[in-house]
This record gives structure tokens, C-alpha cells and sequence, in this order.
């Protein structure tokens, strides 16, 4: 008989250091022009200043609260502002000028080297994907190499690249890359957020840019498929983050289906063009989604839950998104029963955990112990919610949140 608690393990969390932490980890030659820039920033974060902040670098506090809501272990995506970036480099675009490039790469770096740190304070428990840029390929491989020694990263997180900066990923001068991460082991994840055009300030810019956040993290997607990626590199996992539940990624395999059979097919084509360009296209795009793709379901709801097995069940992991206000802590148990109260106890345990232990490599028999004792029960997960908590703040309670485009 199988245990009564759930390992969960959140394949979505966020962490960084604050602006002097990262400041060892920089190499001596940009200790000058990091003290000039630090003097001169300054957040855009409204929490900046809240307690709750010390969570993205205080290990401790950062894994009693994940403790304390039900959490045995996690993947840590980058947050706060590695040094040089002007904003958050999780939705950053691709730097602009060779010297951008350089300086933000060197912040990048840092960053990668404390998260190796932070993860190495809570050894099994919490394991980071880095960041690499897409301007260099050169660097970004080397990058994947030097990680690939490192059991403490699990992953390369690849910014959706906005429209005309630097080539598309599915350029064959990334084939290089694909190619380092296949070697290493290590999966491709992207995050929700980035790939978006620049706008102008003007009223209108956030509500176009919420609505079309969605569009433009997916835009990877097809862009890998469609170029062939997969077909070069049928060894390569790509992890969609934060992206919407699932009901959407079963809607997108069938419209990409439907696309490419109108395209190769002379009787269904409503505009005539060269089809030779589709020549390569052997993999249908619902079984790359099936094949090379997991996703990252922060959040899933109920009315996902019937289309978990639209693309691949086994391969869909809860994410809590902790610390981020949206996030499910300190409810995710409530958010938890909300969502899969119905779902199979098996299922439940591979979307909670065990998805994310075959992708990240998480030692679930190192992790059942801490489950034990922090773990929620099988049989509190199965109990319907029948209230949400008046202080929740997580789009996982409402009932129709999904990614729009």
C-alpha cells in the first residue's frame, strides 16, 4: 500500500538574490560599473520593500513557508533584477547593442551562479533552471556545458524572442544549443511573460499587453514545431511554464494540426503557395506536443481537469508560483482539493510531483520522508472545496481564468 501523503513538488517557484548579493558572484573587472549601477536603481516592484520579499534569497523562511503549505520540494525560476538589467529578467527582450549583451550576460551568469548556491543550502529539495541569452550561441553553450556540471540546475530557461531583434529559435544557428542541452540532459523551459513587442507609454499598453501575454509566450511553440526543431533534436524536452492551466494546450495541438493539414493539402488550401518549404514536416504537431513538451500547469483548475489527457497527462506538473502575489501558498492544499478533488490518486500524485521528478530528476524516494511530515493527505486533496479562503489572492480559485489569444 502506497503512502498516505502527496509529495508535491512546485515546478514553479521564483527566487534571486537582492541587488548586493549578486555582487560576489560577479567577476572582480565589472565590480566598478556594478557599484555605479546599483547606486542608481531602483525597483518597479510595488513589494519591494515588504517583508515578504526576504523569500526570494532567505533560504530558511523561504522553505518553512513552503513547508508550512504543504510543499516537499521545487524548481526555481530566476526573479528580482540580476545586475545591469533594466528590468526583470524573466521577461526580458534579447539585448540590443553588443554592449548590452555583455553586461546583462555578466548579470546573468551571477545570477546563475548564486542560484546554484541557494539550491545547494537545501540539497534534493530544490533544484533551478538558469538563464541564457539567445545573442551568443557560443556563450549560451558554454553556458549549458558548465551547468551540466552542476546537480543543482535542472534546466535552461530561453526567453520567447519579440519579433525582428535576433533570429527566430528555430534558426539553424541555435542547432548548436539544442544539441548542448540534448548532451546535458538538461530540458529547454520557457516562462510566461516574455516574447512581447515593445509598446509605447499610453493607457492602453497594459490591458493590450495582458491580453496578449499568452500569445506571445506560445509564439515558441509553433515557432520550434513548425521549424522543425523536434524532428532535428526528437531528444530535446521543452518545458512551457506558467502558461495557463491545460485545457488551452489541447485546443492548440488541434488547431496546429488543422493548420499544417490545410497546408500540405492542395484540396484544403485557401491561398496557393510553394509547399516544398513543408517538404520536412514528417511529425505531427500533436505528437510533438505529446513527445518534446511538458507544461509547467500554474494554475490548473477545475475546468481543466477534464482535459488532462487531451495532449499528455503524464506530463503536466503543478506549479504553486510561489512567492508571487498570483501564487497559490499560503493555500496551496485548498487550491489543490479545488482542482482535483475527482482526479484518480495516481494522476493526482504524477501531476503534484512525480511529472516533475521524471523531468528535473528529483530523487522521489529522498523526497518521501520530508512528504511525510509536510505532505498533504490523499484523502484531504479528494475532499471538494467548499469555500475559498477570503484572503486567497491566486487566479487558481477563479473559475474561468485561462490564457486568452
Amino acid at each position: 500500500m502506497g503512502s498516505t501523503r502527496l509529495t508535491i513538488i512546485s515546478a514553479d517557484t521564483h527566487a534571486g538574490a537582492d541587488i548586493q548579493g549578486y555582487r560576489p558572484y560577479l567577476d572582480s573587472s565589472w565590480h566598478n560599473d556594478f557599484d555605479v549601477w546599483a547606486r542608481g536603481f531602483e525597483s518597479a516592484w510595488l513589494d519591494a520593500d515588504d517583508d515578504d520579499f526576504f523569500l526570494n534569497f532567505d533560504s530558511e523562511r523561504r522553505m518553512a513557508a513552503l513547508e508550512a503549505d504543504g510543499i516537499s520540494a521545487e524548481v526555481v525560476f530566476p526573479n528580482t533584477y540580476p545586475p545591469f538589467f533594466p528590468g526583470r529578467s524573466l521577461a526580458g527582450a534579447a539585448p540590443e547593442t553588443a554592449t548590452d549583451y555583455a553586461r546583462q550576460w555578466a548579470g546573468l551568469q551571477a545570477h546563475n551562479r548564486w542560484v546554484v548556491d541557494f539550491c545547494a543550502a537545501t540539497p534534493g529539495r530544490r533544484k533551478a533552471v538558469i538563464q541564457i541569452l539567445p545573442n551568443v550561441v557560443d556563450d549560451a553553450v558554454a553556458e549549458i556545458q558548465w551547468a551540466a556540471r552542476h546537480p543543482e540546475i535542472c534546466g535552461a530557461l530561453l526567453s520567447s524572442v519579440p519579433p525582428n531583434t535576433v533570429a527566430p529559435l528555430y534558426d539553424a544557428s541555435y542547432d548548436r544549443l539544442w544539441a548542448a542541452c540534448v548532451d546535458a540532459g538538461l530540458p529547454v523551459a520557457s516562462h510566461a511573460g516574455s516574447g512581447a513587442p515593445a509598446l509605447p507609454d499610453h493607457p492602453a499598453t497594459m490591458p493590450i499587453l495582458v491580453y496578449e501575454y499568452a500569445f506571445w509566450s506560445h509564439r515558441t511553440i509553433w515557432h520550434l514545431i513548425f521549424g522543425g526543431v523536434f524532428e532535428r533534436f526528437p531528444d530535446l524536452q521543452f518545458a512551457i511554464t506558467e502558461q495557463g492551466g491545460c485545457k488551452w494546450l489541447g485546443a492548440l495541438a488541434r488547431g496546429l494540426d488543422e493548420k499544417l493539414d490545410t497546408l500540405i493539402d492542395p484540396e484544403k488550401q485557401t491561398v496557393k503557395f510553394d509547399r516544398s518549404s513543408l517538404a520536412t514536416q514528417t511529425q505531427r504537431p500533436s505528437d510533438a506536443l505529446a513527445q518534446n513538451c511538458w507544461l509547467g500547469a500554474s494554475f490548473l483548475q477545475a475546468h481543466d481537469v477534464p482535459h488532462r489527457h487531451d495532449v499528455a497527462l503524464e506530463r503536466i506538473m503543478w506549479g504553486a508560483d510561489f512567492p508571487h502575489n498570483e501564487g497559490t501558498t499560503p493555500h496551496t492544499r485548498e487550491a489543490l482539493r479545488a482542482a482535483l478533488c475527482d482526479v484518480p490518486v495516481d494522476e493526482v500524485r504524477s501531476i503534484v510531483g512525480g511529472a516533475a521528478a521524471r523531468l528535473y530528476g528529483f530523487d522521489l524516494e529522498r523526497l518521501a520522508p520530508i512528504a511525510e511530515r509536510v505532505g498533504p493527505t490523499v484523502d484531504e486533496i479528494a475532499t471538494p472545496l467548499d469555500e475559498v479562503p477570503q484572503d486567497a489572492t491566486s487566479y487558481a480559485f477563479l473559475p474561468e481564468y485561462q490564457a486568452t489569444y
